[in-house]
């Protein structure tokens, strides 16, 4: 299994931006296909954003196409979610994930998981 350890959260005004981090460890993560998901209270998980680490291919749900970007450093074995525009209904704990592979968008594909970093947008 991989380890995640996300970083990057905070308190930022409704248009603002923040840049989230997950960096792995333990294994070589080339063959993953990461993913960020977000949970507000009372919601469910939900699917914000995927890269399949090998091809670099994204995938965005509507609700942030355009307005978050995932990346990758290959060398710091890390993802990031450039989120800008931010608006209040962003606000949740952000979580990295990680698969096997193939794109998914939903939660209990995922077989690692990062500890969560909470994003609290203010208007």
């Amino acid at each position: 299994q991989v380890q995640l350890v996300e970083s990057g959260g905070g308190l930022v005004q409704a248009g603002g931006s923040l840049r989230l981090s997950c960096t792995a460890s333990g294994r070589t993560i080339t063959t993953y296909y990461m993913g960020w998901f977000r949970q507000a209270p009372g919601e469910e998980r939900e699917f914000v954003a995927g890269l399949r680490w090998i091809t670099g291919g994204t995938d965005y749900a509507n609700s942030v196409k355009g307005r978050f970007t995932i990346s990758r450093e290959n060398a710091k074995n890390t993802v990031y979610l450039q989120m800008t525009s931010l608006k209040r209904e962003d606000t949740a704990v952000y979580y990295c994930a990680a698969r096997d592979w193939s794109y998914s968008r939903l939660p209990a594909d995922f077989h690692s998981w990062g500890q969560g970093t909470q994003v609290t947008v203010s208007s």
